[in-house]
């Protein structure tokens, strides 16, 4: 079932079917001219071998690591085999699989002093000489600096080159590159020959616990030449084997008939009971052309086996519709109709009493897609502005590093407008520093008045604002203190009733609106929600109000409606409470279903919670904008989400299969996950649910579950589906493996995979759940 350097058969259509066959390694020689390494034809299949670069990384480099001012350690750095992870030498000797990092879980490679770090500790090298590499989820960045510029252009390079190939690699392409390190691994001796104790290895490391006789049985099968060794066509054999997916196979031959390859009508057929009523011949036509491997079935325009695996195994099969991977969404209507994706003291790397406070958690914030992100500004020395969260230990960082950071980063994955969210604790001078920087460093990019002088105070678009940043702070025209002057805007207001009232008092008495900075709160112009009753003098659509999550839920509770139509013409912020201190999470999925907009999160803390997060805004484009339902743009909307009326949809799930589960503890061999799979729904509180599967004892390579489970929705519109893997323990709590979280709106329907991702959102490839999906309206 593997294709490429594991070949794939070829046969004329009019012949019965052959599984796909898969080769053993052959020893090559290294790119030096070194010893033979069979793990080298994975950077083969990869087309790299010969390229400049990725030589240069796999002969290795002595690479500076940069900590701190007086922290520099020179370390080899060097690529393995595999062309997916990098080796690196530790000062402390610790389990092989803690002395390498995957090019998967890279976020970025950066040149010269582009991180916090080296901006503030690599001023001995030259920028030439220097590179980040960023990596997604919690990990530090790695900085570095080699001997001379052109080696650590040649990593830069290299690295960009096996990203975008590993970005590019078909799922079966990195099933066969998965398999392929697994078996150069399992070679203990490397003579390109398996014996049945390293056929056990192999098992192991791919996550199945055979049964000894069974897995002997099947090894002695293989071994036709009854030498206890398989080699050549042995392995493949063993391979094919392993790797068969007989549930796929029905599936074909369902459609298919006795003559074992599927016609372009035959495949039309199939797209039909898939649930795509819109395919057309020549769309099924296409698919062949694109997923067909044999040529001559291509040819007669028919799909073999081969084709299609490698079909449903494809952005096209997977269970998000490929038609909402990009914007489709309507983008002209006001920011008001929009969910938001935004984030909570987006400074903080950690804790919110002594984490760490980086530009970098920005810089990450917006490569998740985040478009309104948070400062906490305090008066700092020097008379520049800091952003740390106040009265704690965490670190501080300048705010004019902020708005640079914003500057350089805000506009990388997503073109639409970005939300400065301040928390003001400043004096009105440094108040008028924090307006002078956001002017200076942003220059147009910053909105400084109304796009429409004849509607100054109407929400524009995501459209019209693309590429802008927008100011979230008090107008002077708001209501002033006992002594005259405007008192700024904190979210501290809303927690004081946490807090001692004499503290809250002075910061009160404290706290003043400069003319400089007030003059850039132009469309997000903060308010406290004073109440929801209907009011003589609405209050203007740019008028944004902060709550804390208590606050919103008992606005839920309580006037589930009439919040819900507020939130159709205003923008409203919800943020985390600030009695958790470890920056836990609270669940925005309640806070959507009113219609909020802005519901922050502390986007430093993974948990199911991010995972809602990231399954809401996966689609249109990940722009960080999605475009609420109806019932909750609609000034004059009857939803409540605490009574959304009777059930109007059935979603029912098979959970068929799982193929290439990770291992959880890759130390101990013997260490074999029982997988079970769970299905959550979220959304409006008479939806929320949750199923799951029984646990497959000692198997997370291709665990078989074919179970259904069903659910009843009120307000699909609103539904986000979360399928999760975990592994069973009878004695604690289960371990968690993976997950993926998408709406139900882009949820297709029929026989679908869906690829999971880890805690940090990274992707488990090729780790899949395999299901059938019937989504039923009435």
């Amino acid at each position: 079932m593997l294709c490429g350097r594991w070949r794939s058969c070829r046969r004329r259509p009019e012949e019965p079917p052959v599984p796909a066959q898969v080769a053993t390694p052959v020893a090559l020689a290294s790119p030096d001219g070194g010893s033979k390494r069979p793990g080298l034809r994975a950077l083969k299949k990869m087309g790299l071998t010969e390229d400049e670069d990725v030589r240069a990384m796999l002969r290795g480099s002595r690479l500076c690591k940069i900590r701190s001012r007086t922290w520099h350690k020179e370390r080899l750095y060097r690529l393995q085999e595999d062309g997916l992870s990098v080796w690196f030498q530790r000062r402390i000797p610790r389990a092989p699989s803690q002395h390498i990092f995957f090019v998967q879980h890279i976020e970025a490679v950066r040149e010269g002093h582009q991180s916090e770090g080296l901006r503030r500790f690599g001023g001995a090298f030259p920028p030439a000489r220097c590179l980040t590499i960023a990596f997604k989820g919690r990990r530090k960045n790695l900085d570095l600096a080699a001997a001379t510029a052109e080696e650590a252009q040649r990593w830069v390079r290299g690295l960009a080159k096996l990203r975008a190939r590993l970005d590019a690699m078909s799922q079966r392409e990195r099933l066969d590159h998965w398999i392929h390190t697994y078996l150069h691994r399992a070679d203990s001796d490397q003579d390109s020959k398996m014996s049945f104790k390293e056929i056990k290895s192999l098992l192991r490391m791919v996550n199945v616990d055979m049964n000894d006789m069974y897995a002997y049985r099947l090894f002695k099968e293989c071994d036709h030449s009854n030498n206890e060794r398989l080699e050549g066509a042995e392995i493949e054999e063993f391979l094919r084997r392993l790797l068969k997916r007989p549930e796929l196979e029905d599936i074909f031959h369902q459609y298919s008939g006795e003559d074992r390859v599927l016609s372009t009508p035959e495949l039309l057929e199939f797209l039909k009971d898939q649930g795509e009523d819109t395919a057309t011949l020549a769309h099924a036509q296409k698919l062949i052309h694109t997923y067909e491997l044999n040529e001559t079935a291509k040819q007669h325009e028919l799909m073999t086996l081969d084709g299609f695996m490698m079909y449903l195994l494809s952005p096209e099969g997977a269970a998000v519709d490929p038609a909402h991977t990009c914007v489709f969404q309507d983008m002209d209507q006001p920011l008001s109709h929009y969910f938001i994706s935004s984030s909570h003291n987006t400074y903080l790397t950690d804790s919110q009493i002594g984490g760490l406070s980086s530009t970098e958690a920005y810089v990450r914030a917006f490569a998740q897609g985040c478009r309104c992100v948070e400062l906490d500004c305090w008066e700092g020395p020097g008379g520049e502005p800091i952003v740390y969260h106040g009265h704690t230990l965490t670190s501080k960082i300048l705010f004019r590093d902020v708005v640079q950071t914003v500057r350089d980063h805000a506009f990388t994955l997503s073109p639409y407008p970005v939300i400065l969210s301040l928390e003001n604790h400043c004096g009105l001078e440094q108040q008028a520093v924090m307006a002078h920087h956001l002017r200076t460093i942003l220059g147009d990019a910053l909105v400084t008045e109304a796009l429409d002088a004849q509607n100054p105070e109407e929400l524009p678009s995501p459209e019209q604002l693309k590429g802008r940043v927008l100011v979230k702070g008090k107008k002077l025209s708001a209501a002033r203190g006992e002594d005259g002057r405007i008192l700024s805007d904190q979210e501290e207001e809303e927690e004081e009733e946490e807090e001692e009232a004499e503290a809250a008092e002075q910061r009160r008495r404290a706290k003043q609106i400069s003319p400089e900075l007030s003059a850039l709160a132009v469309y997000c112009c903060a308010t406290r929600l004073q109440t929801l009753r209907p009011n003589p003098v609405p209050p203007q659509p740019c008028q944004v109000s902060s709550l804390n999550e208590r606050k919103a839920k008992k606005l839920i509770r309580e006037a589930g409606n009439s919040f819900v139509k507020h939130n159709a013409r205003h923008l409203t912020r919800v943020y985390p409470l600030g009695l958790r201190v470890n920056s836990a999470n609270y669940s925005p999925q309640e806070m959507w279903n009113s219609g909020c907009q802005l519901v922050a999160l502390n986007f430093q803390t993974p948990g199911y919670e991010m995972d809602l997060n990231a399954g809401r805004f996966l689609v249109n484009g990940r722009c960080g904008y999605i475009l609420k339902p109806a019932p909750l743009r609609q000034p004059d909307t009857t939803f409540d989400p605490e009574c959304p009326g009777p059930p109007r949809t059935t979603l029912t799930i098979q959970v068929l299969t799982a193929q290439q589960l990770p291992k959880l503890n890759t130390e101990k061999p013997n260490s074999i996950v029982d997988p079970l799979v769970r299905v959550e729904i979220h959304g409006v509180p008479a939806d929320c649910a949750r199923k799951e599967t029984n646990y497959v004892l000692n198997n997370g390579f291709n665990p078989r579950w074919g179970q259904t489970l069903q659910f009843q929705l009120r307000a699909p519109e609103l539904v986000l589906v979360r399928f999760v893997v975990e592994d069973y323990d009878t004695t604690s709590p289960n371990d968690f493996v993976g997950q993926f979280t998408l709406p139900l709106s882009s949820l297709k329907q029929g026989y679908r995979h869906i690829h999971l991702l880890a805690k940090d959102g990274a992707s488990l490839s090729p780790a899949t759940l395999f299901v059938h999906i019937h989504v039923q309206r009435f």
